[in-house]
């Protein structure tokens, strides 16, 4: 097993099922080369700790980044053809496995409960939100807040892990075209012969109009024939049995719509 980022293989997605109706099959299509920033290092610089009442605790965070420029539009930005942050490159700050908050500037503050315990996984992310995969770019903080307020590091988890990227919120119109599916794997490496993600894929406004894939392979995919209307994604972490990895941060669950146009559906 590995450990801190997971390495790539040079395997590929597989579909095991398909129910296809009157619509193409769900399927992924591999994103392609993308610009490459093997220097480029995120690192948590500093936490702090200040109470907000007797149940609460406001944590400020701060980051170092060095070779990757935040705020910066990728360079391959207009070719990928998917969504984009206008806002450029930034950080995909992920607490405790929910959906992530996009860091233009390299600091955050949250507010979490007393006596909590909690995962912070953190990476960077081109501008269309790819995240950077090389060695370095992410990183991983085990911590937890006590019944007083106080701040305390837990030792880093050694068991396989798998976070949520993207798709994530509403696509419309032309960000349809092109869904990203991308997630941030830690402790493991993908393999045909080790760990995998399994994904879940259905559209729940089109009947019999979903998929279930077979990821090997730590790169990111394009979604296609997803089909307008609202899915559901499901990613699991499973072993070379193809059982599910027990323990914290295996499995994860979103909802996203897609909408040719507005008003998006309620």
């Amino acid at each position: 097993m590995g450990c801190g980022n997971a390495t790539n293989n040079n395997s590929k997605s597989t579909t095991d099922s398909t129910k296809i109706g009157p619509y193409p099959a769900i399927a992924l299509q591999p994103v392609g080369n993308s610009p490459q920033y093997p220097d480029a290092s995120l690192l948590l610089a500093n936490v702090k700790a200040e109470p907000q009442g007797k149940d609460s605790t406001k944590l400020s965070f701060s980051f170092n980044v060095k070779n990757y420029e935040l705020k910066m539009q990728t360079a391959d930005t207009a070719t990928k053809m998917c969504n984009n942050s206008a806002k450029g490159q930034h950080i995909h700050f992920i607490l405790d496995n929910q959906a992530y908050q996009a860091l233009y500037e390299p600091k955050n503050e949250i507010v979490v409960a007393n006596n909590t315990e909690h995962y912070l996984m953190a990476f960077l992310s081109r501008s269309y939100h790819e995240s950077i995969k090389s060695k370095g770019a992410g990183l991983l903080y085990h911590f937890k807040v006590n019944e007083k307020g106080k701040l305390q590091k837990i030792d880093e988890p050694q068991t396989p892990m798998l976070f949520y990227s993207r798709p994530k919120g509403d696509y419309i119109g032309k960000d349809t075209a092109n869904v990203l599916l991308d997630f941030y794997v830690w402790n493991a490496n993908l393999a045909t012969d080790g760990y995998q993600v399994q994904a879940h894929i259905a559209n729940a406004d089109i009947p019999n109009h979903d998929t279930t894939l077979t990821i090997n392979n730590w790169q990111p995919n394009f979604i296609n024939h997803l089909g307008i209307g609202k899915s559901t994604i499901t990613l699991t972490l499973i072993n070379k049995e193809g059982k599910p990895v027990q323990g914290p941060n295996t499995t994860v669950t979103r909802k996203i719509q897609l909408a040719a146009a507005e008003p998006l559906k309620k």
